[in-house]
């Protein structure tokens, strides 16, 4: 199979050709052009398949519910051009962590045909402050290894979604990313002093930086002053509404491998209305979805949006914003075959006319 067109490619875009077989992209022949060139023509233009590692629903669907939820959340981001994403769990008690992640270890050793691959599980919590739960239901604990190989064993863990203050010990994030979690600040009541800890120690990024976390004053940095001054990696929700544009030009001055998730519920690709998320009853209303007191709870943000808002509204650069939705999450993931467009990787594209509007999505060769 071909496709043709403006293909961004790792050193940058060239006008021409991609050939796929078995899955793999297996060679790209063209000639380089310019960004700015790229936008200004009618030719197809041919991305990396959004990469995102925060996804608790879509499509009506909660991964909490088990089941077959996680196909049905995996299908629906396909559609909107995610061609890979870890299933986001909530703060829970273990038996229902234990139900949510039974469902999922099937969906993560196959993918449903139509669907984006997951590639494992984002566990958000339950090692946050409860102190700043945001819309996760009231279960905070401290981390608990062996819980944590117990649910492993069930569906791979990826991430690890934690507040620092909250081990005790520095020395817990060791023993963390020795078993092979890699691990994200988030939930978080700490300190600049806490975030900067945590980082030597090995946690490698923070969850949905400026949400639920310490915010920053010029005397107490807090933990986003933690982020600002010392992060590689981040999330970031730019759905425009979790976190202001001039905040999202501040962390991408600042971080140099920030990249988007969408915080996604049940209620993405529904209508207003009633939905689960996790053990709370959220409400989506005029493209929000919020608690009964108003507490933002997650988003209806889909990847193929957040790439518009990063070059309508924030106003990056083309390649840039791909990367931003692609190849800097699979680079924290350690997944060196996914989102890039390169021979040999994963056949894992999105193609948009030059409006950015999805034309086709191939997730491992198969058109969605």
């Amino acid at each position: 199979m071909k496709i043709s067109g403006h293909i961004l490619t790792p050193d940058g875009f060239v006008h021409g050709e991609l050939a796929m077989h078995a899955g793999r992209i297996q060679r790209i022949e063209g000639t380089p052009v310019g960004v700015d060139d790229v936008r200004g023509s009618a030719e197809r233009i041919v991305l990396p398949g959004f990469i995102d590692i925060h996804v608790h629903g879509g499509g009506g669907h909660d991964v909490m519910e088990g089941g077959d939820a996680a196909r049905h959340v995996s299908t629906l981001h396909a559609r909107h051009g995610t061609t890979a994403l870890l299933a986001t769990t909530m703060t829970a008690p273990t038996s229902d962590l234990s139900v949510a992640m039974g469902a999922l270890g099937g969906v993560c050793r196959t993918r449903p045909k139509g669907a984006a691959r997951v590639l494992g599980v984002h566990l958000e919590g339950p090692y946050i402050n409860p102190g700043k739960l945001g819309a996760q239901p009231n279960y905070a604990r401290p981390a608990a290894l062996d819980e944590l190989r117990m649910l492993h064993a069930l569906a791979p863990i990826r991430l690890v979604t934690l507040a620092p203050e909250i081990l005790g010990k520095p020395e817990c994030i060791d023993a963390l990313r020795a078993e092979g979690f890699q691990v994200q600040i988030g939930h978080t009541l700490g300190t600049y002093e806490d975030g900067v800890a945590a980082l030597r120690r090995g946690a490698g990024g923070f969850t949905h930086l400026f949400n639920a976390m310490t915010g920053l004053h010029h005397r107490e940095p807090g933990m986003v002053g933690a982020a600002l001054a010392h992060a590689q990696y981040a999330e970031i929700i730019p759905d425009l509404v979790h976190v202001h544009p001039g905040a999202i030009r501040v962390a991408l001055r600042a971080i140099p491998c920030l990249f988007c998730v969408t915080d996604s519920t049940a209620a993405t690709g529904m209508p207003d209305g009633d939905y689960m998320l996790g053990r709370h009853k959220v409400s989506k209303c005029m493209g929000g979805v919020r608690l009964p007191d108003g507490t933002l709870a997650g988003s209806t943000l889909t990847m193929d949006q957040a790439l518009r808002n990063l070059v309508f509204e924030i106003g990056l650069p083309l390649d840039d914003a791909a990367r931003r939705v692609s190849t800097h999450a699979a680079n924290y993931l350690g997944q060196g075959e996914r989102g890039r467009l390169a021979p040999g990787a994963w056949a894992d594209l999105v193609v948009l006319d030059r409006h950015l509007d999805l034309q086709s999505v191939l997730v491992e060769g198969e058109v969605i």
